[in-house]
């Protein structure tokens, strides 16, 4: 073959194709994306990263949607669950779960209406619960059977529980339907590890900006599906009938919409190639194959990778997730305490906007920062160092916190549009670090363990996305009634708690606690 090449072959007798000093197996499908990318440099990967778009945005839909019919809920409502529950039993993924709210509500389930936002609690946590989970465990099936097989497990899965979510009968049933999602969804860690190795190593950056993309489409979309297409015989009677099965079950047609775009990403796949190495088919001719085991036992030595239990010994591995967890659990208790804030009275030092004016903010911080990530994150991203990049965001997170609890003092336009560029610069910021230590972890290690890695961080990361929203309830409750305190009064401790994770993570991209680290592929 050319290219610098030769061609040796296996003791079968099958040609062990080479290209610049790369041997490529023909019946391995690593090495068959492997050399396709070899060969179209230059090329920019555009069906590659349709197919990770499409099916990242239809996996963070379904959790999407829910967040936007917590918008719909009143800010009343809003503002009397965070002072009388206190422990932000209300949303324990994020405040904006209108969605269940209503759900739960017409299920009858809470004797009180105080006490809805308590059972919609462990519906929302039920679904991270099952993810953190079972996270761990797809991502060593990834490894050993492939990316590909999981992502389509998950649309699979997508399109069962989410149909029934929608057409639950009771509480309880609801409960298991979202937690069975939780624990079957186990795509997050693959196609991080997908989305690094299917393009080339320039294109890394903007495959993983795809991956984080979805949730500004997230915020667009979701509001979209959850606050049109809920209880639609209430909405649009000329088209659904009460006696309709969108009569029946008023919380359907939004998740059915959900499982009909999994569907079509489940066909998609069609076209997905594998990306994971499988060499086993093959026995090498025994002078290759000793050389690669020689240069397979120096990178597992190197990187800590013998095994999923030795990932825990990988210092940049862990230290890029133990980052990534702060940074998430920043941006999960930044999320509930927004919504709660936004919609408090000024009285509270809130903004008092109704539910529209929320998801008008989302919804545009969703549209600009989906084009940020596409447009100016990859520039960036080639020009900054990766742990530099983080600090910059880091610093500045720390004004722009700061600043919130002055913003009541505003009012009309003026405060619609300085309420949009901080949501916008918040979000930004969250997207750009998450992306950066998605990056830095699949640079940690060696492809064979990359998927297992993945899922270690995602269940981690679960476990303190669960945590956020208590410990953000908690804080902005107490802050509630610190309206005349002379230090830190009201939301001003809110900010500032949040504002001690931001410097908490800065701290912590530092030596001794962060270690860059770069596996060989």
């Amino acid at each position: 073959m050319g290219g610098g090449g030769g061609e040796t072959t296996t003791a079968l007798g099958e040609p062990l194709l080479t290209k610049k000093g790369r041997a490529y197996r023909p019946r391995c499908p690593g090495c068959r994306v492997d050399r396709l990318n070899a060969e179209r440099e230059g090329v920019f990967p555009l069906k590659d990263l349709f197919l990770i778009w499409l099916v990242t945005i239809t996996c963070k839909s379904q959790n999407q949607d829910f967040r936007s019919i917590m918008v719909l809920a009143s800010s009343k409502w809003a503002r009397s669950v965070s002072l009388k529950n206190g422990l932000g039993q209300a949303l324990p993924i994020q405040s904006l779960f209108p969605f269940l709210y209503f759900m739960i509500r017409d299920l009858h389930i809470a004797k009180q209406t105080q006490d809805i936002g308590f059972y919609a609690g462990f519906v929302g946590a039920s679904y991270m619960f099952g993810r953190a989970f079972s996270s761990t465990v797809w991502g060593i099936v990834a490894d050993r059977h492939g990316r590909k097989p999981v992502i389509v497990l998950t649309l699979v899965a997508i399109i069962i529980f989410n149909t029934l979510f929608g057409l639950s009968l009771n509480y309880w049933m609801a409960l298991i339907t979202r937690c069975l999602l939780g624990v079957m969804c186990g795509y997050l860690g693959p196609i991080k590890a997908y989305a690094t190795e299917v393009c080339r190593k320039e294109y890394n950056h903007l495959a993983l900006a795809v991956v984080s993309s979805s949730r500004g489409i997230g915020l667009i979309i979701g509001p979209a599906i959850g606050g049109y297409l809920a209880q639609p015989a209430d909405k649009y009677p000329s088209i659904f009938s009460q006696t309709s099965i969108f009569g029946r079950f008023p919380y359907f047609l939004p998740c059915l919409c959900i499982s009909i775009l999994a569907v079509v990403a489940l066909i998609a796949c069609i076209w997905f190639p594998e990306t994971l190495h499988k060499h086993n088919e093959d026995t090498v001719d025994k002078s290759v194959e000793a050389v690669e085991e020689s240069l397979a036992d120096t990178d597992t030595e190197e990187n800590g990778n013998g095994g999923c239990l030795q990932l825990f010994k990988n210092w940049p591995l862990m230290s890029a997730i133990t980052l990534y967890c702060i940074f998430s659990l920043q941006d999960v208790a930044y999320a509930e305490v927004f919504s709660l804030w936004a919609v408090s009275d000024r009285s509270y030092g809130g903004l008092s906007f109704t539910s529209t004016d929320v998801g008008n903010v989302l919804a545009a911080s969703g549209l600009f920062l989906f084009l940020y990530q596409m447009l100016v994150y990859p520039f960036l991203a080639k020009s900054v160092d990766h742990i530099t990049l983080v600090r910059a965001v880091a610093i500045l997170t720390i004004p722009l916190l700061a600043s919130y609890p002055f913003f009541p003092a505003l009012s009309g336009f003026v405060l619609m549009l300085v309420v949009n560029f901080a949501s916008f610069m918040k979000n930004t910021f969250s997207v750009t670090t998450i992306t950066v230590f998605n990056i830095l972890m699949n640079e940690a290690v060696t492809q064979d363990v990359r998927a297992a890695a993945n899922g270690i961080a995602v269940t981690l990361m679960s476990i303190s996305k669960a945590v956020a929203p208590a410990v953000a309830g908690i804080i902005f409750s107490w802050a509630q009634r610190r309206q005349t305190a002379s230090f830190l009064p009201g939301d001003h401790l809110v900010f500032f708690m949040l504002n001690v994770f931001t410097v908490t993570g800065l701290v912590f991209t530092f030596r001794p606690f962060f270690v860059r680290g770069s596996a060989k592929h």
